[in-house]
C-alpha cells in the first residue's frame, strides 16, 4: 500500500498536535469566566473563522500574532472583553499545545520507509516547541513564515511540490483539515490522507467548513491506522 510514495508531507496543528486542546485551554477560562455555560466547542466554532480570514488577510503576519488578532476578533463577536494579556496567552501558546498520543510512534514507524516533511501554518520558533514534543528529525519544514502566505492558499502546495521536484520525491500529503489541506492540495494536483480526528465529533470545530465537496484519496481516523497501513508490522 502507498507503494507510489517515498515520502510524507503533514499537515501539523490538527493532525500531529491537538491544536484544538491548545487553543481550548486558553479561550475556556477565559469564555467561561464571563459566560460559565460557554463549551470549548462553542469557542473553537467562534474561532475558526475568524483565524481564516486573519490569515487570508494578514499572509506575512507571524503565526503568534495571528493567534491574538484572532482572539481578538473572537471576543468581538461574541461580545466579550479579551484583554492584551489574554492575546498574549494565547499568541505564546503553542509549543505548550499536547501531541496527540499515537503521533510520535507513528511518525517514527513511517521514518522507516518515507522522508517526513512538514508544511504547516506557523512560524518557526513555534513550530520548534512543537517538534521537540514529536520526537523525530522531519527532513524538510516548511512553514507560512517562510512561504509568506497560509494555507489554504495553493502557494503552499506550489513550494512543497517544488521542494519535492527538486529532491526526486513522489509526495502524498497527510492532514486533517478539509479547508486547509485537502482542497489546496487537490487542486494542486496531490494526492492525500485524512486523517479524521474528529470522528467522534459533528461539526468542524477549529477548523472552518470547507464549502465544497472534498473526498481524499484516504481516509483514516488515527494516525496509528495510517502508519499501520503503510509501514506494517514485519515489513520494516
Amino acid at each position: 500500500m502507498f507503494e507510489e510514495f517515498n515520502a510524507l508531507s503533514f499537515d501539523c496543528y490538527g493532525t500531529l498536535i491537538d491544536w484544538e486542546a491548545g487553543i481550548g485551554a486558553v479561550l475556556g477560562p477565559w469564555g467561561r469566566a464571563a459566560r460559565p455555560e460557554l463549551t470549548d466547542e462553542e469557542l473553537l466554532l467562534a474561532y475558526a473563522d475568524e483565524e481564516a480570514r486573519v490569515e487570508r488577510e494578514n499572509p506575512t503576519t507571524l503565526y503568534p500574532q495571528v493567534l491574538e488578532e484572532a482572539f481578538r476578533a473572537t471576543g468581538a463577536k461574541l461580545g466579550l472583553p479579551v484583554s492584551e494579556a489574554d492575546a498574549k496567552r494565547l499568541g505564546a501558546s503553542v509549543p505548550d499545545w499536547p501531541a496527540f498520543l499515537d503521533s510520535a510512534s507513528a511518525l517514527q514507524r513511517l521514518s522507516k520507509r518515507f522522508k517526513l516533511i512538514i508544511l504547516s501554518n506557523v512560524d518557526k520558533k513555534s513550530f520548534a516547541g512543537s517538534n521537540a514534543r514529536l520526537g523525530i528529525e522531519f527532513d524538510r519544514v516548511i512553514t507560512a513564515e517562510e512561504v509568506g502566505s497560509y494555507k489554504p492558499s495553493v502557494q503552499n502546495f506550489e513550494a512543497l511540490k517544488k521542494y519535492a521536484d527538486g529532491a526526486d520525491l513522489k509526495v502524498l500529503h497527510v492532514a486533517q483539515s478539509l479547508f486547509h489541506d485537502h482542497v489546496p492540495a487537490a487542486q494542486a494536483g496531490l494526492k492525500g490522507v485524512w486523517i479524521n480526528r474528529r470522528h467522534h465529533r459533528a461539526g468542524w470545530g477549529a477548523t472552518p467548513d470547507p464549502g465544497v465537496d472534498v473526498k481524499p484519496d484516504w481516509t483514516f481516523n488515527f494516525m496509528a491506522e495510517f502508519a499501520e497501513a503503510a509501514v506494517p508490522q514485519g515489513s520494516d
